[in-house]
This record gives structure tokens, sequence and C-alpha cells, in this order.
């Protein structure tokens, strides 16, 4: 059974900093892109950040461009989202996702694996 499961979600104050882990079994994606996606109160679930099956290509959304870093250990099946400078509107659930791709996306469809999410709510 493949499995996603995040952690390191909490409370933290504008400015602060959280770093998001991501621990896959099931299957290894050392081949896959893996992402990030997070979803506000009634709103959509909208693509944070992805990187590619090597490690060598990243891409993020414009809000979080330059902020937030993307990084994977294929050899311990991880991935994390190192977030900087939070502000009040990053608080949402933050799902980490799987494609079976080797390109980099951004597109919810995309993903077929998903964990069940981590709050990270930024307060002002």
């Amino acid at each position: 059974q493949v499995q996603l499961v995040e952690s390191g979600g909490g409370l933290v104050q504008a400015g602060g900093s959280l770093r998001l882990s991501c621990a896959a079994s099931g299957r290894s994606f050392s081949r896959s892109t893996l992402g990030w996606f997070r979803q506000a109160p009634g709103k959509e679930r909208d693509f944070v950040a992805a990187i590619s099956w090597s490690g060598d290509s990243t891409t993020y959304a414009d809000s979080v461009k330059g902020r937030f870093t993307i990084s994977r250990d294929n050899a311990k099946n991880t991935m994390s989202l190192q977030m900087n400078s939070l502000k009040p509107e990053d608080t949402a659930v933050y799902y980490c996702a799987a494609t079976t791709s080797s390109r980099v996306v951004v597109t919810r469809q995309n993903y077929f694996y998903w964990g069940q999410g981590t709050q990270v709510t930024v307060s002002s």
C-alpha cells in the first residue's frame, strides 16, 4: 500500500519558518516528480512547488518563490519543503503528492498519490 505522510506543520508567527517533511512508503518514487500543494479554507487546492526525480529541476508558485525551497532524498524516499518568511496568506493545509512521471508538472490532475495533509497556520 502506497502511503505519503506529511509532518512538520504547526503554528508560527509571520516572518517565521517551518520545515515540512513527506515520507513515502509502499513504493519508490526515485524516478517520479514530487510536489507540494496547499488548500486554504473555502479555496481550491493550489500548486506550491515541485521537484524532478533527480532533484536538478524545481519549480515554484509565484507566491512562494524566493521564500520556499523544495528538496528530496531518494535514498530515504523523502521530500521536504523549507518555508521561510511566512505570511498569514500561507495558512493552509499542505499536501505532498507524487506523480508517476519524470516530467516536472504543476497541475493537480497529474499527481496520483497524496498525503493526508498537515496544517500550517501563520499568525499576524
